[in-house]
């Protein structure tokens, strides 16, 4: 898994009960229902452009990949956004989801 942000690991530091009652919620939330973890990523993933979160795009377009998800699966998530969200959402949210891919993408080149 990828490094996560220096702020999201200072408010990890500076609140550490939050922090794990979020990783709690987080855990039981996921695995509350039948879906497998790429799914939950993918359908996260979802919300997260729905939303516009960049930060959130880019970070279960990562965890979409490490459960399993392929490039063309996480891209069509995105391409899902355009009858729902509308045209400009489903450009930046490929455009962020590509950040994520093209990283992936070259780092299984260097293997």
């Amino acid at each position: 898994m990828a490094k996560l942000p220096g702020r999201y690991q200072q408010i990890r530091r500076e609140f550490p009960a939050i922090a794990k009652a979020y990783d709690e919620v987080s855990h039981h939330t996921a695995t509350a229902g039948p879906l497998d973890d790429k799914t939950v990523q993918l359908v996260k993933l979802a919300m997260a452009i729905g939303s516009g979160q960049e930060g959130a795009v880019h970070s279960h377009a990562r965890r979409a990949l490490d459960s399993g998800a392929s490039r063309d699966e996480i891209r069509h998530v995105g391409l899902l956004a355009l009858t729902t969200l509308g045209f400009p959402r489903m450009m930046t949210g490929l455009a962020w989801i590509d950040d994520v891919a093209d990283k992936s993408k070259k780092k299984k080149g260097r293997k």
